[in-house]
């Protein structure tokens, strides 16, 4: 995989935000407002190169690659650069492909724009930058054309932006046919697709600046004697937002990536990135003129110019809703798509052979061993823990795969993350190995030798299993305002307290236990780790049980007593203890349990006709869109999971890809599987063996989600400081 800019695309990217930076001042951009354009920044933009980069080298172009436009077009929207730039990138390549000369455009002596509508039927039609466009090119039925526009053709008048958005008279301008034909129009129509790829960029870097603004504000501006980015209120929709935004991003670097590898599904990525950024970016704009406040609607302040432009680019085309639509008509429908010949593209999203290998051994291993019986036990919970499975799972040196210690192959996060996809694939989620790994590597890494040879062996046999201790009933997300306390006696330890969610306590042998130990220091100083057998006199299982068909246990220890050689770690220690297993954490989504949602609901779609006996679910263009929304979630995913699994192996900054993978996720996890609840109703509220027991079980599941591993809002908090630097909201 690779989440990184070459070195080149770098420096392209560099220099055109230094030029931006230098150029498209606020100044600048009050100056332009009148007209819409700025005459000195586009003849800059000419000189970088912005024009011919995407025009074919023999045609007098730079040739580069779509994914070179878009690191361009990121930057265009961080500085909201005027003027229609990625309709005169793509005028000027279909001029060059079409055996014209754009040698006007790509030097800046003419400004040039796209009509994105076919003329023939819309010949008067809005068109990006249309006031000061004197070229544009079209569409004209069977025809491309080129049109030379008078000033009487493109009348300016006031808009949203002031950004020369005008109705322009096609048919009143000078035509000269390009070239003919399906060929031809495919092109266009290729360009079209290209024109969503490079607004989304655009947008996305819109939407990142203007976040970047408000936590800049919130840093500084004090309100009731705090720092407003203190405020929880404040810091975690922007966190949201963030995520929209990088989103929307990595959606159409995906989009780019699959053009280029002939995916199937390349061109609904193009309709999902185009409306994933329009979306993201307008919210991203308004939250932060929120955070200014009063100060943010006034002309004083900049954030306004970004409110409304995030709203223009998109519109230009028409309701950014109908991207939905057309996404979902390629999805569940049928027709070719023309796209770009996109060029060289750096990203990757390719797992490896390593991780191939890994899910064609899952593949193999659960055909032949999983049974029926088996099967009919399998759950997303520790309620669905097969212990014959699972020891099976550990003779086949499937259990800790990215362990040696515990006697794994050391396979990297890429095959790790594809083994536990392919394990879910087939329904087992499998909590307890993931329990078990993290206990293992504590005690082989800080455990006595009594516990290696006692605990380790038979954890790492799969005869034995571990629960987590660490959440109290009044303590929830905060494992380090523990209570329990462990108290030295003779030499040992007596544990007295209460844990709550002790899921797996019901099935497992141990109970990987934070205590306190110090109570006159700071709390997160004075905890201890103990591992502390199930069996043991004083201990009690209570069960728990959630509306997710799920089982959780709270656990009292009364007068406990465990050796001193059960402890983890030093005394005090607890903390430092528990990071020895931190590397299993590369920021796991919820895309799995979401794409088994949304395959139920495809499901049952097909299945299900409208009330009015019209038709089935599945054709009607409003269902598509929905299924295609939550489509998109899954592949932001997919994608943030990645990237945090990509960060990890190749040791590159961090600042929050975890927590964006694991809160996004959860949050569109519940968002869509309610929705995919609803359009399937009431068939759906049934738990009929099935889709549709599938879809109600994930309505619940999804839940629990938002809570599991820390709350949405711990996430949020996280995202806040690590990424947009907000001060820490929790004390």
């Amino acid at each position: 995989m690779n989440f990184e800019l070459t070195s080149e695309q770098d420096m392209v990217r560099e220099t055109f935000a230094r030029f931006l930076e230098e150029t498209c001042t606020p100044q600048r951009l009050r100056a332009a407002e009148a007209s819409g354009f700025d005459a000195e920044l586009w003849q800059g933009l000419a000189d970088l190169g912005a024009f011919g980069l995407r025009v074919p080298e023999a045609a007098g172009g730079l040739g580069l690659g779509t994914f070179d436009a878009l690191v361009v077009m990121d930057e265009v929207g961080r500085r909201l650069a005027g003027g229609p730039i990625a309709e005169a990138m793509l005028a000027a390549r279909l001029i060059g492909q079409l055996g014209g000369d754009p040698a006007e455009i790509v030097g800046g002596a003419k400004v040039a724009s796209l009509a994105l509508h076919d003329m023939a039927l819309r010949p008067r039609q809005f068109v990006a930058g249309g006031s000061v466009a004197e070229l544009v090119v079209a569409r004209r039925g069977a025809d491309v054309v080129l049109l030379t526009v008078p000033p009487s053709a493109r009348p300016a008048e006031p808009n949203l932006a002031s950004d020369g958005l005008a109705e322009v008279d096609l048919a009143a301008a000078a035509a000269t046919v390009l070239a003919s034909g399906p060929a031809a129009t495919a092109q266009f129509a290729a360009a079209l697709e290209e024109w969503k790829l490079l607004q989304a960029a655009a947008l996305a870097g819109l939407g990142a600046q203007a976040l970047k603004m408000a936590a800049a504000y919130a840093g500084e501006r004090k309100q009731f004697g705090q720092l407003i980015g203190q405020f929880q209120a404040i810091s975690h929709p922007l966190a949201d937002c963030l995520c929209d935004v990088e989103g929307a991003r990595l959606l159409a670097w995906k989009a780019v990536r699959e053009i280029a590898d002939g995916s199937a599904d390349a061109a609904v990525n193009v309709s999902l990135a185009i409306w994933a950024a329009a979306d993201a970016a307008a919210k991203a704009a308004s939250q932060a003129m929120q955070t200014f406040g009063g100060y943010g609607l006034t002309t004083e302040y900049d954030i306004y110019f970004y409110v409304l432009r995030a709203r223009s680019w998109p519109l230009v085309w028409g309701e950014p809703a109908r991207w939905l639509e057309e996404a979902g008509a390629r999805r569940y429908g049928e027709g070719v798509v023309a796209l770009p010949d996109v060029g060289d593209c750096p990203i990757e999203f390719d797992i490896g052979e390593e991780a191939r290998a890994m899910i064609a051994e899952i593949d193999a291993f659960m055909t032949a061993n999983v049974t029926p019986e088996m099967r009919a036990q399998f759950h997303y919970s520790w309620e669905g823990h097969v212990p014959e499975l699972h020891k099976k799972m550990a003779e086949a040196g499937l259990l800790f795969l990215s362990s040696p210690e515990l006697g794994g192959r050391g396979v990297g996060p890429y095959a790790r993350s594809a083994a536990r996809g392919a394990l879910e694939r087939h329904g087992y989620s499998n909590p307890a190995a993931g329990v078990a790994e993290m206990v293992g590597l504590m005690i082989a890494r800080t455990g006595s030798d009594e516990l290696k040879r006692d605990v380790l062996s038979r954890i790492i046999s799969g005869d034995a299993l571990a629960s987590l201790g660490y959440s109290e009933p009044g303590a929830g997300s905060d494992v380090f305002a523990a209570q329990t306390r462990a108290t030295p006696e003779g030499n040992g330890w007596r544990i007295d307290g209460t844990k709550m969610f002790t899921s797996g306590a019901n099935l497992a042998d141990y109970v990987l236990m934070l205590t306190r130990t110090n109570p006159d220091v700071p709390k997160h100083k004075g905890l201890t780790m103990f591992l502390v057998p199930l069996k043991a006199e004083g201990v009690t299982v209570q069960p728990v049980h959630t509306f997710q068909d799920e089982r959780t246990n709270i656990t009292f220890y009364d007068n406990v007593h465990v050796p001193d050689s059960w402890r983890l770690g030093e005394v005090d220690g607890g903390v430092r203890t528990m990071s020895a297993a931190l590397e299993l954490e590369h920021g796991g989504s919820f895309s799995k349990p979401m794409s088994h949602a949304l395959h139920a609901a495809e499901a049952l779609c097909r299945e299900l006709t409208d009330p009015a006996g019209r038709g089935r679910l599945i054709d009607d263009p409003r269902i598509r869109a929905r299924l295609a929304r939550a489509l998109a979630n899954i592949w932001v995913g997919e994608l943030f999971e990645n990237r945090a699994a990509w960060a990890a192996t190749e040791k590159k900054h961090n600042p929050g890809y975890g927590p964006m993978a694991k809160m996004h996720s959860s949050e569109k996890f519940l968002e869509d599987a309610r929705d995919l609840l609803d359009m399937t109703a009431p068939l759906s509220l049934t738990k009929r063996e099935g889709p549709a027991a599938m879809l109600n079980q994930c309505y619940r599941h999804a839940h629990g989600t938002r809570i599991y591993g820390g709350t949405s809002q711990v996430h949020r908090s996280m995202i806040a400081e690590r990424v947009l630097g907000l001060p820490r909201t929790r004390g």
